[in-house]
């Protein structure tokens, strides 16, 4: 399916016009097929590896339990998580990088091509890791939770007997979708949110950046790459302040206590990165407004993942409520948590508006040209809500390695207090992929200003011709 998008991408830009006369036609069709190309490689790579690593830490985590090692049992469910979501990070900006040194020595080296005009010939990347996080996505979705629904089904309901017993066949497709969807799935769909909100960033950067005349333009592209390289700096020390206190404290209270530290850290990194490189004699007070549009996107994060916990763990009002309301039956139980579910959306939509309205002003506000630098006020807000992504995806892990910990410790005949450490971790578990899932939702919705801006710029290129308001060109 990939090779039929890529030849159609092909197409598409062999008969539409170059953005630079450095480059032809054919040249842009290839290199923005080839970047497609690998985008598909790295986001399938990123999914492959999160089902890779947590297969083989789920019978470990098993052990762990077996031995009735409740912190090694923790700490192995986020770890086994943490590795994978690392090396995910790491591909995408290792690939972004690749790419555009790529670009860099063939057409501003040799071509003499102006390097604010670099980054619009990576759309491609963000196009292939956005096609494989779709099918990823959407596919191990369907598929894991088929597979949940139907093994309780025919266990639970028809066979009246537990959760995961080898007895029933149907916990093998179960025990595969957690891997698929919850590992492969939220993988790909948080690299596709990086790719797409670095390379969008870079193109409005650069845009930026090549408007205001500023001194040094690579500084505003490679920006976003730096932020997330700290991201894999910053979640590290986070993941390492992850440590349990015993079975007295809730799992998700020593994963919060670490998401803190990670973040105290990613400010600091925040204000430090954004004074070294978007400094400017053009406009002296530029850094301090997107640090503190960073600083939005990193209270928004954590904003949500509160949001979420709230209505998702079995200890709040929510949850405690829709249980409640299953004593009268399947049609209160549905009302229930259809009505706590729409109503958990109002908060997050709350949150993210406030946070692009103040971004958006920072940005307006910086001294720099008014819209564009607004726009980038909301991409560094992006960008300051996915620096601890890799914290977030490893709490995001650690629910289907914890869920099959337990179906592994269930088909072996475990005894019911082993069985009791990894049915509360696998409780936790459910916790943490909702907060990651809203987490991803979040970023997706800054990052499409991100994008939508970028594709004006390039559209701005193309034509030569400036946007200063939608539909409108001067």
């Amino acid at each position: 399916m990939a090779a039929v998008v890529g030849v159609v991408i092909f197409a598409i830009y062999l008969f539409r016009a170059s953005t630079t006369k450095e480059v032809s036609k054919t040249t842009l069709a290839v290199l923005t097929s080839a970047s497609f190309f690998l985008g598909c490689f790295c986001s399938a790579l990123a999914g492959y590896i999160g089902v890779w690593s947590s297969v083989r830490v789920n019978i470990r985590v098993a052990m762990a339990a077996g031995a009735r090692d409740y912190q090694k049992c923790f700490l192995m469910c986020f770890r086994g998580g943490a590795l994978s979501a690392c090396l995910s990070a790491s591909m995408c900006i290792l690939g972004i990088c690749a790419l555009y040194l790529f670009v860099h020595i063939i057409f501003v080296d040799f071509s003499g091509m102006p390097v604010h005009e670099v980054p619009v010939l990576l759309a491609g990347y963000g196009f292939g890791a956005s096609f494989v996080a779709l099918f990823m996505q959407l596919a191990g979705g369907i598929y894991t939770k088929a597979a949940d629904v139907g093994a309780d089904m025919v266990g639970k309901i028809e066979l009246n007997i537990p959760e995961d017993d080898p007895r029933n066949p149907a916990v093998i497709a179960d025990l595969v979708g957690d891997n698929v969807g919850d590992c492969a799935g939220s993988m790909a769909d948080v690299f596709e949110s990086i790719a797409a909100e670095i390379i969008g960033t870079m193109i409005l950067g650069a845009s930026l950046a090549h408007e205001a005349k500023v001194e040094n333009i690579e500084a505003f592209i490679f920006f976003p790459l730096i932020i997330h390289a700290f991201d894999l700096v910053v979640s590290g020390v986070g993941i390492l302040a992850v440590q349990s206190r015993g079975r007295t404290e809730p799992p998700l209270t020593t994963m919060l206590r670490g998401y803190i530290v990670a973040m105290m850290f990613a400010i600091i990194g925040f204000i430090g990165t954004t004074r070294y490189m978007l400094y400017t004699a053009v406009a002296p007070d530029a850094w301090w407004h997107f640090s503190g549009c960073g600083i939005v996107g990193i209270i928004t994060s954590y904003l949500l993942v509160l949001i979420t916990k709230y209505y998702t763990d079995y200890e709040n009002a929510p949850v405690i409520g829709i249980a409640r309301a299953s004593k009268s039956g399947h049609g209160t139980n549905i009302i229930a948590g259809v009505s706590v579910g729409m109503e958990s959306t109002a908060m997050p939509i709350i949150v993210i508006t406030i946070a692009l309205m103040i971004s958006y002003t920072l940005g307006t506000t910086s001294g720099l040209p008014g819209n564009a630098a607004g726009v980038f006020g909301t991409a560094v807000a992006t960008m300051g809500m996915l620096c601890t992504a890799v914290f977030v995806l490893s709490m995001n892990n650690f629910g289907p390695i914890a869920d099959n910990g337990g179906g592994i410790v269930e088909m072996s005949g475990q005894g019911e207090e082993i069985r009791e450490i990894t049915d509360m971790l696998d409780a936790v578990g459910n916790v943490t992929k909702a907060a990651s899932k809203g987490y991803a939702v979040g970023g997706s919705a800054l990052a499409c200003f991100v994008l939508f801006q970028a594709f004006l710029d390039e559209i701005s290129i193309l034509i030569n011709r400036p946007f200063q308001n939608i539909g409108k060109l001067h």
